[in-house]
């Protein structure tokens, strides 16, 4: 059993589904799927869309699907008793599965760690609890888990397998109806419906400005749990609407000259590729709030804690807004030697992700615990 509670954990799951048919191919795996997932050899009993939230307040709403979706997840590691259960990252729900498999004498296996070492470090004695393996995408948890009597391997990260470019910035953007010479931006608004509200409207006011002042086009990226008209709908303007890339995603990425992000896994697509990017978060107010009084680090882009410096902007929360992403865009666009020491800085995150093949190694953990 399988479960994933965002778009980059079903990208992730879908990698691993693979590796593990390709070990063994008549292995059945079900749980929560999304569109990469439901590409796989997979059983869904239930649409990761469906529980996509960030943050307490988020979940709040959500509670009533979050209940469905865990008792009938629960329902299912007690009649079916899989050999192994899979969580990746989602740890407010994954972690309350792991204890009922545990009770049930099924093996957990997690990929792809909680950000425990960032804020509610207590979380580790429930993974010390409940979890038999962690299986980390970061070299640094390694050492932080098996500190805490927690079985862990570092498997790398499973991004270095899945951001390549096989097309040229022309030719994308002649796809995507934009010109190759002009400074193209590219918006990743954030893989969650709450993200989108509250970054995609800025977003598009900031582009706006920026479009009367500079010979400047924008693309926005869909992640799969978003539907298309919502994001056409939060784009449309009375000069034209800013179209939207459903397709060919790290292509897409590597034609633009900056990217405006969401925090998350889509900042480390986005240094992988070299691209200078400014990072925007912004959060329901109770939730910010708790986060100002737990979270530990520096810095809340993956980018820049993986570099251990600010190698690129960040704006959160009332710093998301059309003035600070205006200023902070024109710093990036005028300066080319800023912009090209931006891009060399993120192209050694590489070289701190580990080996590619993160996949394969997951599997073979998970055939190992099965047998």
């Amino acid at each position: 059993m399988l479960v994933v509670g965002e778009a980059s954990g079903d990208a992730h799951g879908a990698q691993l589904v693979e590796a593990l048919h390709q070990r063994d191919a008549t292995l059945k795996v079900f749980g929560v799927a999304g569109a990469e997932l439901e590409r796989t050899d997979f059983e869904s009993l239930f649409s990761v869309a469906q529980l996509t939230g960030m943050g307490f307040a988020e979940l709040a709403g959500k509670l009533r699907t979050l209940w469905r979706a865990y008792h009938l997840l629960k329902q299912a590691l007690i009649t079916r008793r899989p050999n192994l259960l899979v969580l990746i990252d989602f740890p407010d729900f994954n972690l309350r599965l792991a204890r009922v498999a545990k009770a049930l004498g099924i093996p957990v296996l997690y990929y792809i760690s909680p950000q425990i070492w960032a804020w509610r470090q207590g979380r580790v004695k429930k993974i010390a609890r409940s979890v038999d393996h962690m299986a980390v995408v970061f070299p640094f948890e390694e050492a932080f888990y098996r500190g805490h009597q927690v079985k862990t391997t570092f498997v790398g990260h499973p991004l270095l397998d899945s951001v390549k470019v096989t097309e040229s910035r022309e030719s994308v953007l002649m796809k995507i109806g934009l010109d190759a010479k002009k400074i193209t931006v590219a918006l990743l608004p954030g893989s969650r419906h709450g993200e989108v509200s509250r970054h995609l409207g800025v977003m598009r006011d900031a582009a706006l400005r920026l479009q009367r002042e500079k010979n400047i086009q924008f693309f926005c990226v869909r992640a799969s749990t978003i539907a298309m008209s919502d994001l056409q709908a939060l784009l449309a303007a009375p000069n034209g609407a800013i179209p939207v890339v459903d397709e060919n995603r790290y292509n897409a990425l590597n034609a633009a000259d900056l990217v405006w992000t969401a925090s998350g896994t889509a900042t480390l697509e986005v240094g992988l590729l070299g691209k200078p990017m400014i990072i925007v978060y912004r959060m329901a107010w109770l939730t910010w709030v708790l986060a100002k009084l737990l979270v530990r680090v520096e810095h809340f882009g993956m980018v820049n804690l993986i570099a251990e410096e600010r190698v690129v902007p960040e704006l959160f929360q009332t710093d998301v807004n059309v003035d600070q992403l205006v200023r902070e865009s024109r710093r990036l666009l005028d300066d080319d030697k800023l912009r090209d020491g931006v891009a060399e800085k993120l192209i050694r995150l590489r070289e701190r992700l580990g080996a590619p093949g993160a996949a394969g190694r997951v599997a073979d953990l998970a055939v190992t615990m099965m047998r």
